[in-house]
């Protein structure tokens, strides 16, 4: 057996472990996630092709022989030992939902797919509201503003050349589409995710798209947007018509009137926070790797302390988070959840706030991030932790 171990001394190159476990479900191959042990190693069978695959792409492995596998399997297996060894069985379809055009900022999960070697499709709204979700396993929303108020950009970018041709582009979409204003026509996507996670999808949301989805979905034909963004009032009196039962995550939240001003609501905790750089962590929470296998996988990690970033959509106000969803990571100091997590009908979704975890305060037209500086990224681990969740044999929880 091989062993591609996940600790901070046993692993150089965290992010491209998860592509070589990936390529082995790929070839049918099951692999056995080993949660709480060594940072979340993987065991999977010995060969010369992954030992080659691995030496390739950089990945540090320890071949086991059979009698020290079992040895290691029979002590995760002891009631005593806050581990649990799940099987991987197959390599999960993924997809990307991001505009094909360019936009002056870039998407933290595309790149460490990218840098991974994990494949993906990119789609959009028209594939969405064909029903095109249904193929894929697992669905990233990329940076992106489903309310119809262009990422309240207004305030700061309203001349820019990239926000003009954006809003352009986006009317010109919706009425492609059959919608007479662009929340509208975001509004049907909203609804699309929403009904293929409640069916059995995994979503994975990053910065605006986890609280501008919620709002999307609680103002379901109620008009939140101000003239500037769809050339006629908002409805009166909006706030009070917002239906929080329709939400994935987030509750009793208030949307931000102004246009002006860049957010959107105040799940957000990015005005509020008063923690400096330099002590800006969250710390993930430890679960039951044997009771509740789901939030374990989730938190893989070589270290329970996570570096802080930033976004749009930073972190969420933990006081309008609903009471059934799990926080993942928080930050006490600032009574903010990170990284949260829920069921949904038959489906999962997972939100995670801040735009890069490499990147503390990622601006309109930076530079990318570039992964090869960053291969034992904690932050970015988290993002890979969602991609291989369905891969897992699905076992009832038993909380």
């Amino acid at each position: 057996m091989l062993l591609i171990p996940m600790d901070t001394e046993g692993q150089k190159n965290h992010l491209k472990a998860y592509g070589i476990t990936y390529w082995m479900l790929q070839k049918q191959q099951k692999v056995q996630w080993l949660l709480n042990y060594r940072g979340g190693s993987f065991l999977l069978p010995d060969g010369d092709l992954v030992r080659k695959e691995c030496q390739i792409r950089g990945v540090s492995f320890e071949v086991l022989s059979d009698n020290q596998a079992q040895s290691i399997l029979t002590n995760i297996n002891s009631p005593s030992q806050n581990q649990e060894a799940v099987i991987l069985e197959k390599a999960p379809k993924i997809a990307v939902y991001s505009p094909k055009d360019n936009m002056p900022w870039d998407d933290a999960v595309t790149m460490v797919l990218t840098y991974a070697e994990i494949p993906y499709i990119t789609l959009y709204d028209e594939e969405v509201l064909e029903d095109k979700l249904a193929l894929y396993d697992w669905l990233h929303l990329h940076h992106e503003d489903f309310t119809g108020q262009y990422g309240k950009f207004y305030g700061s970018y309203r001349t820019a050349s990239w926000y003009i041709e954006g809003k352009r582009m986006a009317e010109e979409r919706a009425k492609k589409l059959g919608y007479d204003k662009v929340s509208e026509q975001k509004s049907a996507v909203a609804e699309k995710i929403r009904a293929y996670v409640i069916g059995g999808g995994f979503m994975f949301a990053m910065c605006s798209a986890t609280d501008s989805f919620d709002i999307a979905l609680a103002a379901k034909d109620v008009d939140i947007c101000e003239p500037m963004f769809d050339g006629d009032a908002s409805s009166p009196s909006y706030q009070s018509r917002l239906d929080y039962t329709r939400t994935f995550a987030f509750t009793n939240f208030t949307l931000e009137r102004n246009p002006s001003q860049y957010e959107f609501s105040s799940i957000d905790m990015t005005r509020k926070r008063r923690i400096p750089k330099e002590s800006d962590y969250f710390s993930l929470m430890e679960f039951s790797a044997k009771w509740d296998p789901v939030p374990t996988m989730l938190t893989q990690n070589h270290t329970s302390l996570v570096k802080g970033f930033m976004g749009q959509t930073t972190a969420f106000e933990a006081v309008e988070v609903k009471p059934t969803v799990m926080v993942l990571g928080e930050c006490k100091l600032n009574g903010e959840a990170r990284y949260i997590h829920g069921i949904k009908g038959k489906g999962f979704f997972t939100f995670y706030g801040g735009h890069d975890p490499e990147d503390y305060q990622h601006r309109v037209g930076d530079p990318k991030t570039e992964l090869e500086l960053h291969p034992t990224s904690p932050g970015y681990r988290l993002i890979l932790n969602n991609v291989l969740f369905p891969a897992a044999r699905k076992k009832k929880q038993k909380t």
